[in-house]
């Protein structure tokens, strides 16, 4: 089945971690070997391969560069400037994997559907499309700068990362959006670039819910009913997306799935993280909805964790394929699996671009 990712944060694992995505994943854990400056060293589960090989042939893929002030326990840029020069060496790689022909930017409906109807012919290696998504919009030095992203293709922005951000709070933190958010939400509404509520704090999500009018998602959050964590969306969030036509994309962090996560000392074994508890989470936004159309799926595979932090059934991104016979069991018929795989995400897409 053809597969949507809506969360990968491709250019950081390039360009921070240092890998060659054009290889298999195997390669990659192999140079990896005996490093330790990273949790993850050797453990990593996607490249551009391992997306072929689990026809994951779209995703939505990340710049992520944070602000910190100084005396912050995060990591991150000390100014907006080097923050937004961090997004733009991202950028040059996505640039130059196009030019090798190892992937393709869609920005449109027109390019949107020529990519699909690619990945359903027998072509040999296809590209894999990326759509441009800011995590964390510290980058954005003022107002104008959101407009150059636009002109790169960005297409969708989550206002806030972990801690406090410039334009919004994000997990962990505790505060609203301020002036900045505010004028910020009005450009990309404007704009017509997508809102990515994942990360933003219970406050800042209210308020922002309160003022912004354009489309939003949530591209990988789970439920807090399942995991008790401000990172996790409550019910009544889940149920204010599902009122503004969004899809959530449940993901694969797993602190995220299970309660009593210790960072660095649970395994996912021992912990009995798999697959299935991303299916609780699809399970319970459908029950809430009332419906199949609002969830999707949105690993966050790599961002940061490995085979170390992942459901301990899934070696790298293709297992991904392993979610609809899970599903099938659960009683999920072929069309409802489809809109979960992809179908939701595409239509998302194809609703927002069609008005612009």
């Amino acid at each position: 089945m053809f597969i949507f990712d809506a969360h990968l944060d491709l250019s950081m694992n390039a360009m921070e971690w240092n890998r060659d995505l054009t290889l298999p994943v195997a390669e990659i854990r192999d140079r990896e070997q005996g490093m330790t400056d990273k949790p993850d060293r050797g453990k990593n589960t996607v490249s551009l391969p391992a997306m072929r090989e689990g026809n994951i042939g779209l995703c939505m893929a990340t710049q992520i560069a944070r602000f910190v002030k100084k005396g912050s326990p995060l990591p991150g840029w000390h100014s907006q400037h080097q923050a937004w020069a961090q997004t733009q060496g991202q950028l040059a790689w996505y640039k130059t994997m196009e030019a090798a022909g190892e992937m393709v930017q869609i920005k449109d409906i027109q390019g949107l559907e020529s990519h699909l109807k690619l990945w359903k012919s027998d072509a040999p290696k296809k590209p894999i499309g990326y759509i441009l998504s800011l995590e964390g919009a510290d980058s954005i030095v003022d107002l104008s700068y959101l407009e150059k992203s636009y002109e790169s293709g960005l297409r969708a922005i989550g206002p806030a990362h972990y801690g406090p951000g410039i334009y919004a709070h994000g997990t962990d933190s505790v505060g609203g959006i301020g002036q900045k958010g505010k004028d910020l939400l009005k450009k990309v509404e404007e704009l017509n670039i997508i809102l990515d509520a994942t990360h933003l704090c219970d406050k800042s999500f209210w308020e922002t819910m309160d003022i912004y009018n354009g489309p939003v998602w949530a591209s990988h959050n789970n439920c807090r009913e399942l995991v008790d964590h401000n990172r996790q969306f409550s019910d009544e969030q889940i149920k204010e997306l599902i009122s503004r036509d969004a899809v959530i994309g449940v993901a694969l962090d797993a602190w995220m799935m299970v309660p009593n996560w210790v960072r660095g000392k649970s395994t996912p074994k021992e912990m009995n993280v798999t697959l299935e508890i991303a299916v609780d989470n699809i399970d319970h936004i459908c029950q809430l909805a009332g419906n199949t159309d609002h969830v999707g799926i949105g690993t966050d595979l790599d961002g940061a964790f490995g085979k170390e932090q992942s459901p301990y059934d899934l070696d790298t991104i293709a297992d991904l394929q392993k979610i609809p016979d899970l599903l099938t069991k659960r009683g999920y018929t072929s069309t409802d699996i489809e809109k979960i795989m992809n179908q939701n995400f595409i239509d998302f897409l194809r609703r927002v671009w069609s008005k612009h």
